[in-house]
């Protein structure tokens, strides 16, 4: 068995690291605990560090809080779980003395000893654990459990109360007649101390069960395994052992049933444990079920995933750079419309649900934001020009962490809320807090199974539920169905199995990016730098390009199809847009040559150089517009032309021709009957590029709690200890004038200082800070001038300043042997 004395204390000292002859207590056993094993705590339940205590008295208290042990409690496992009710159980401070519960007891109440034919090593496990968590505490060889478990596990292995607990809660008169029947010559103080001890015997008990008929019997074994309750009229009559007629009151008089209501009775816990022969559980699982499914070749779900994961960052570029040119409208309620998630979809070549996952993350990742005009409208942020000029591998590794850490949930678009409201994607009612933690309980689940395993839905779900069962509930079985299928989608799993690469996102190493990064790199496919043109005045390119060939064709061509491989064609309409953004003739022929692979077939020549001789003839302006041209021959032609009559076109002269339309109209409808115009500004030059970029502001995204990097841990531990010394450490107070004005007392307390300073030795001072909150500092004033302190602040190992009026009290550091 673990040996569960403290650290560098004796099993029969009083207090670790308190005061010798002190009773122990749970902010002692903390304050004995190493760095290491505070850091482990924090790391392994991060709320108690946010925000950092103040000392160790307050991180005891964080942690025995209702709020923190729920939340403790949830990351146990199913045997942790019954070993934590056990030691509950048998650790009541309402039991017998002493306090807390043997380690032998506990094996023999989950059936462990070796007499039973299994082991005890997988109880020193969960004890570790149970430890490490600060759930349970030891007290001279004995384990006890925090104070807020008595509330949080009112029912422990569905045993009922204490008798001493049941019994303080009956009418005087009732226990007292109880303890005259059963211990006549009692010398106990109390009835109730003289029946709880009574009870707390197992022969005792033991007699007093074999005291009643088979009736009898029958009702106390039909409550032996919980619930510990039965229901009864007139529970709280008056019987005396002499006048018990029915199996109730026969229990009733021996106390082996005691009145809790009106129609309730209660099987005390001593009484419950006898008739379970000490054996707390029916079952107990010491290990998880095992994982059933189909095995896949490790390379095959790897290449799924990084082929996925590539997928992925094709379609938000796609969309993102779509967005840049045509953003989507943002609805009344801030989220996005049923006809422009379509159309994102289509954009991204996939479903709507997957296109509202793909949104949801890049929102999270801060890739996209609404801008502040009347009529909203979804933009690329600044953040995604940042994105995008990254490495394959890590862009995707933005997106799985946004994913990973943000609590909405795509999979709720489309269903309606509370009020009959339908939630759109990107607006509200989408957020699920518990999402986070179901998306790693699955991947950590997944990453269990050996390599290469794709453990079916049943199995999978099975072994949640013993891995967390305080979280089960349809809430949860939702968050776990969809977590299986947005991490598909997003390539961190692949054919059912989690990918290599996605392992390390899920540990608390400082290098797990980078070997995330290189573990995906390496399967992704390289960025090319050249395309296929072909004869039908299309362009393949055969994976991935580089960015700025990928950008210059983007401009040139449009995109086709994708796929393995992405198909680019050529039209009048895409090389005019190249022409447009102010590339010529020769620059867009010789991209195309410098990054072909194929000779340029000559119909592709021919469309570059037709449209290039065509675009800037017509040049319109503003009148409400105008058209002007060097070759009267074109204007004649456009006038005599039957379309465009709705043009309302009047010619002022040779070269000029004015329309009723404004200019954008007119350009726009010169393009559409094959006429190439082009802008111009007011002294008469082409005005070419690109159409305006516009960006937004990143939106702010809901704050997850996250766990915490090693090293912000380690040093929430040394603010801890800082804090703990200034709180705790042996100090002599300087007497200060009492009943003085305040700036006696003030400059009395700069001379203490400036001495200090000036033999440069280290003070304790008691502070209220800006928030109003007294807190002790151990300070090693420097100087003191204009009403403030300037000092080393261990607590914050830093050097801090001081207002002189905040300081409350002063006191010299006492000598340290």
């Amino acid at each position: 068995m673990t040996d569960y004395a403290p650290p560098g204390s004796d099993r029969d000292t009083d207090d670790p690291g308190g005061p010798p002859g002190r009773p122990p207590t749970f902010t002692s056993w903390l304050r004995s605990r190493s760095d290491d094993e505070l850091t482990a705590l924090l790391d392994a339940r991060p709320d108690l560090a946010q925000p950092v205590p103040a000392d160790i008295g307050a991180l005891a208290h964080r942690a025995t809080s209702r709020n923190a042990a729920l939340r403790a409690l949830e990351r146990l496992d199913r045997f942790t779980l019954q070993v934590l009710e056990t030691v509950v159980a048998l650790g009541d401070d309402r039991l017998s003395e002493p306090v807390g519960a043997p380690p032998d007891a506990l094996a023999h109440g989950l059936g462990l000893t070796p007499s039973h034919g299994r082991g005890v090593e997988p109880l020193d496990s969960a004890l570790e654990t149970l430890l490490s968590l600060a759930l349970v505490w030891p007290d001279r060889g004995r384990l006890r459990p925090v104070q807020v478990l008595r509330e949080l596990l009112p029912h422990p292995a569905q045993l009922g109360p204490p008798a001493r607990a049941l019994l303080a809660a009956l009418p005087h008169d009732a226990v007292r007649r109880l303890a005259r029947d059963l211990v006549p010559h009692s010398t106990a103080d109390s009835p109730v101390e003289t029946v709880a001890t009574a009870l707390s015997d197992p022969d005792r008990v033991r007699a007093l069960v074999g005291q009643v008929g088979e009736p009898a019997r029958r009702l106390l074994d039909n409550l032996a395994w919980g619930p510990p309750n039965g229901t009864v009229t007139d529970a709280r009559r008056e019987v005396a052992l002499a006048s018990a007629a029915s199996p109730v009151e026969e229990l009733i008089a021996r106390g082996l049933l005691v009145p809790t209501g009106d129609d309730t009775l209660t099987l005390p816990r001593e009484v419950g444990l006898l008739l379970r022969s000490g054996v707390l559980f029916r079952e107990v699982e010491t290990a998880p079920p095992g994982f059933e499914g189909r095995q896949v070749p490790p390379e095959t779900v790897v290449r799924a995933a990084a082929g996925q994961a590539f997928t992925v960052l094709r379609a938000v570029d796609e969309l993102l750079e779509r967005w840049s040119r045509e953003p989507a409208a943002v609805l009344r309620n801030g989220g996005l419309g049923v006809r422009d998630l379509r159309r994102a979809a289509q954009a991204m070549d996939t479903d709507e649900d997957t296109a509202a996952l793909y949104l949801e993350v890049v929102r999270a990742a801060g890739l996209i934001g609404t801008d502040h005009r009347l009529a909203g409208e979804w933009l690329p942020t600044r953040e995604y020009d940042l994105w995008r000029e990254r490495a394959p591998e890590r862009r995707w590794l933005v997106l799985a962490r946004a994913w990973l850490g943000t609590d909405r949930v795509a999979a709720l678009t489309g269903s309606r809320d509370a009020g009959g409201r339908v939630r759109n994607v990107l607006g509200p009612g989408m957020v699920r807090p518990a999402a986070p933690q179901a998306r790693r309980d699955v991947l950590t689940e997944l990453g269990a199974a050996e390599p290469g395993l794709a453990p079916d839905d049943d199995s999978l779900r099975a072994r949640l539920a013993w891995r967390r069962p305080r979280r089960q509930g349809p809430v949860y079985s939702e968050l776990v169905g969809s977590a299986l299928t947005e991490a598909a989608a997003l390539g961190l799993t692949g054919m059912g199995a989690l990918a290599e690469h996605t392992r390390p996102l899920l540990t608390l190493d400082e290098d797990a990016d980078d070997t995330a990064a290189r573990l995906l790199a390496a399967e992704l496919p390289q960025p090319l730098d050249y395309v296929l043109v072909q004869g039908d005045l299309t362009a393949v390119a055969p994976g991935p390009l580089v960015a700025d060939l990928a950008r210059e064709l983007a401009l040139v061509a449009d995109v086709e199809s994708t796929g393995g491989a992405t198909v680019y064609r050529f039209t009048e309409d895409s090389v005019r847009r190249a022409l447009d953004a102010g590339r010529g003739v020769s620059d867009i022929t010789g991209l195309l040559e410098r990054h072909s692979r194929t000779p340029l077939p000559q119909a592709l020549r021919y469309l570059v150089a037709d449209a290039g001789r065509r675009h800037g003839r017509l040049r319109t302006g503003a009148a409400s517009s105008y058209l002007r041209c060097d070759e009267p021959a074109l204007l004649a032609e456009l006038l005599a032309d039957r379309r465009a009559a709705d043009l309302e076109l009047l010619a002022l002269a040779p070269t000029v021709v004015v329309s009723g339309l404004n200019r954008a109209a007119l350009t726009e409808r010169l393009r559409q009957l094959g006429y190439h115009p082009v802008a111009e500004t007011g002294d008469g030059t082409m005005r070419l590029g690109r159409p305006e970029v516009r960006r937004a502001e990143p939106e702010p995204v809901s704050a997850v709690e996250g766990a915490p990097t090693p090293g912000l841990t380690r040093a929430a531990v040394r603010a801890l200890r800082a804090g703990d010394e200034a709180a705790t450490v042996a100090r002599v107070p300087v007497s200060l004038p009492e009943g003085g004005t305040a700036g006696s007392r003030a400059s009395a307390v700069m001379e203490v200082l400036a001495g200090a300073a000036a033999d440069r030795r280290r003070v304790w001072i008691g502070y209220t800070d800006t928030d109003g909150r007294q807190v002790s500092r151990i300070v090693e004033p420097s100087s003191v001038d204009g009403g403030f302190l300037t000092a080393y602040d261990t607590t914050r190992d830093a050097v801090h300043r001081f207002a002189v009026h905040r300081i409350t009290g002063v006191a010299e550091l006492a000598d340290s042997d």
